[in-house]
């Protein structure tokens, strides 16, 4: 975990890792995937300094939104 970050983000952190090494998932990787969890918790809800540069998927305008309606077949001559 950076240095700086808060206790409750220090816990969480502390409890994932111990979650994972209970279930075995992610063998070996354990504190790497569970800091990455809390990372992008903390960027989230904007505690990092780079926060304004994270990934957010861009809107869609609702023309380009498929339809909920099905569309009728095409008419066979």
């Amino acid at each position: 975990m950076p240095t700086g970050v808060s206790a409750k983000r220090e816990s969480e952190y502390k409890k994932i890792e111990r979650k994972f090494k209970k279930e075995g998932r992610y063998k070996g990787r354990e504190e790497e995937v569970a800091a990455r969890i809390v990372n992008k918790q903390r960027a989230q809800k904007g505690e990092t300094k780079e926060a304004a540069h994270t990934h957010k998927p861009p809107r869609r305008s609702a023309s380009r939104r498929k339809s909920r309606t099905p569309r009728a077949a095409p008419k066979r001559r």
